[in-house]
């Protein structure tokens, strides 16, 4: 019997997101593909640490079974070819990831494959197949290189920006062009006017979605970090009314650092479109960037 993916929350995430392949790589981008074969080869039965991704898939597979229900499907969706897939099978199977599913493109990128597993989220190291799945309508985070994060709980604790990520870029627009009075003032006069979705809207909504089936657990918490401060942050709650979608907490920074709040929330992941932000919250929970496109509707 074939397998709808549209029943579940599903994940495609690269291999160097999910597991720390950062030596590897640099041997591919400075000896060539040669060397990094013999390096897969020799170190096959080498079990891989953790990547930035970890944490974050790891938690999101414990639904699974804190549920006794499937709810989440997660794909690992490598540039490897097959040749030199055995050393993320070894590691898979040593963290026992409940992944089943595996895309081993050879080098193509991942982007084309998303369509094919219905894709709510993609999480890459790779820019260039993160920004062709957001110009497909994907979801999709360029995660930071890893770092050994110490994260406070074992609930799913997701952060977004606000706009260029779960809302569209026109009021940011509007502050790049014309400061930030005329962002303040465009977006008072315009609180009653739902904002257009943004790249990660879609994921969103899906784990609102999550949240329902899990109704009573509190497995999962999301929040809200932006700039904005709360004149301009009206339009964001009015919004998200709109869109009948409840976000656990939001913060209306007026410019104070993301980082600090990010910490303290404990985010297994955040969302942000721009380094200046994305960067230093790296630094204290796993992040990644959103980037910009030209930008399609995921149906």
């Amino acid at each position: 019997m074939s397998v709808s993916f549209h029943d579940y929350l599903v994940i495609g995430i690269s291999s160097r997101a999910l597991f720390d392949l950062e030596e590897a790589n640099e041997i591919f981008e400075t000896q060539g593909l040669d060397a990094y074969r013999e390096y897969q080869f020799a170190h096959e039965e080498d079990i891989l640490k953790p990547g930035s991704g970890f944490p974050l898939i790891k938690k999101f597979l414990d639904i699974n079974a804190k549920m006794n229900k499937k709810l989440v499907e997660v794909i690992v969706m490598s540039r490897n070819s097959a040749e030199t897939s055995l050393r993320i099978i070894n590691s898979l199977e040593h963290y026992d990831l409940d992944i089943g599913r595996m895309v081993m493109s050879g080098g193509e990128n991942i982007s084309r494959y998303l369509k094919a597993f219905d894709v709510d989220l993609f999480l890459s190291a790779n820019a260039k197949d993160v920004e062709l799945a957001i110009e497909d309508g994907y979801p999709a985070g360029l995660i930071y290189p890893h770092a050994k994060y110490d994260l406070p709980s074992d609930q799913i604790r997701i952060a977004f920006d606000a706009d260029a990520v779960l809302f569209s870029d026109q009021s940011e627009q509007i502050y790049k062009a014309k400061g930030l009075d005329a962002f303040v003032a465009n977006e008072i006069k315009n609180q009653d006017t739902a904002m257009e979705q943004g790249p990660m809207a879609h994921f969103l909504f899906r784990l609102a979605q999550l949240q329902k089936a899990c109704a009573n657990t509190h497995y999962l918490r999301t929040a809200i970090v932006t700039a904005r401060d709360k004149n301009a942050g009206i339009r964001v709650i009015k919004t998200l009314r709109q869109w009948h979608i409840i976000v656990d907490e939001i913060f209306f920074l007026q410019g104070a650092k993301k980082a600090d709040i990010l910490a303290s929330f404990g985010a297994d992941i955040f969302f942000d479109d721009q380094d200046i932000h994305a960067g230093p919250a790296s630094e204290v929970v796993p992040s990644a960037r959103v980037l910009p496109t030209n930008n399609k509707e995921k149906t």
